[in-house]
């Protein structure tokens, strides 16, 4: 029987290497647990291998989840500055790629360094498989390795994306095992499915669009796959679409093509509408929408071709569905936060039973704010332990 600490973390990704490192630097006894082989393995693979750790411009407004207000106290007590701070610190380079995406200069390995040493003595043991849990004042871990005891657990073992990296279903057991509900899980930030022909016949053709669905509108870029749609742009949308729903993309954003065509037509009669539609979309894409209007601009109504510009301004995409976890890059729904209090993500009816990270139903966008999520709300447990203890 080991000692009694403070606090014990299951689940040694960003939030909760993050959560050990704020509860140890607080002065308490921490011990961490992995069931895989090392620690941070979803960083080590983020951003290419670079990591794009958070985002200069991060708010609740970036996040989804049924209740879209439960972010706000956790991002509010830690913020991308905060965490620029340590990076700072630390000695690591980064750099901004686009729309406030911050990565490392170097190695995604530098940010799993910077957090393994802020641990500042906390135990980490990786390979270790947790059999029960209980609790009868204080937290009873059984694993294969011993027995833990706490008088705090954080469960930050994340969601269902990414199974190759060792994602499982272990937070959602814990709570349902406590009386938490589940917002039901899906993939989120993935590649979608569309069963048409012509889609995978474009398979490494991008374009920088608008994807709408609804009120939601991302501007970034769309990859054609041979199984369909990815890319910022489909990713992002992805996150917010329903089974069966529809979204419309903008191939041409800013432009109105139904204007531009019948002008094309009045200057440049002899022209091909291929050739016109190669002025302004990737040349294998226009191929594919001028294939159906052979011949000159002449040729062609301009009735016909303002119907192929408004197309192209609005076309619509019905995903027959999306890759599934093992391509989707965060968990959407989890931990239902109607039992957590927002302050801390902490049980509202166990008390020192504490949730961070992905395990949530807090799901950010694509371009760094999970991993601001996973950093806010592993602070955020560690605060209230420090407090408890």
């Amino acid at each position: 029987m080991r000692e009694i600490y403070d606090a014990l973390i299951i689940g040694a990704g960003a939030a909760g290497l993050f959560c050990a490192g704020s509860a140890a630097q607080a002065g308490l006894r921490v011990a961490l647990l992995e069931h895989g082989p090392e620690p941070g393995r979803k960083i080590l693979i983020s951003g290419g291998g670079r990591c794009n750790f958070t985002n200069l411009d991060v708010s609740a407004k970036n996040f989804l989840g049924a209740n879209p207000h439960f972010c706000k106290s956790a991002l509010a007590g830690f913020t991308p500055y905060d965490f620029l701070a340590l990076v700072g610190e630390a000695g690591i380079a980064w750099h901004e790629k686009t729309l406030g995406q911050l990565f490392c200069d170097d190695s995604a390995r530098r940010i799993v360094e910077m957090l393994l040493a802020r641990m500042n003595g906390a135990e980490l043991h990786c390979g270790v498989r947790v059999e029960t849990v209980t609790h009868d004042g204080r937290f009873r871990v059984e694993t294969g390795k011993g027995v833990f005891q706490a008088k705090n657990l954080v469960v930050a073992t994340g969601g269902l994306s990414i199974p190759k990296i060792g994602a499982t279903d272990f937070a959602y057991r814990i709570a349902r095992q406590f009386g938490h509900q589940l917002v039901t899980p899906r993939p989120a930030l993935v590649p979608l499915s569309v069963e048409a022909a012509w889609i995978g016949a474009l398979a490494g053709v991008a374009a920088p669009v608008t994807a709408q669905a609804g009120k939601v509108c991302f501007a970034e870029s769309l990859l054609f796959t041979h199984r369909g749609l990815s890319g910022p742009a489909v990713l992002q949308i992805s996150s917010y679409l329903t089974p069966g729903e529809s979204f419309m993309v903008n191939f041409l954003p800013g432009t109105r093509l139904a204007e531009i065509l019948p002008a094309a037509k009045r200057a440049r009669p002899k022209a091909g509408l291929k050739s016109v539609l190669a002025e302004h979309l990737p040349a294998r894409l226009a191929a594919h929408f001028a294939q159906a209007h052979p011949g000159n601009l002449a040729d062609l109504p301009d009735q016909a071709l303002r119907r192929l510009g408004d197309e192209l301004n609005g076309f619509t995409f019905t995903p027959s569905g999306t890759e599934g976890f093992a391509k989707a890059e965060v968990t959407a729904g989890g931990v239902d936060t109607r039992g957590l209090n927002s302050r801390d993500c902490g049980s509202k009816t166990v008390p020192g039973l504490f949730f961070a990270g992905e395990a949530l139903d807090v799901t950010g966008w694509l371009g760094g704010y999970n991993f601001q999520w996973a950093w806010a709300s592993g602070h955020a447990a560690a605060k209230a332990i420090r407090e408890r203890c």
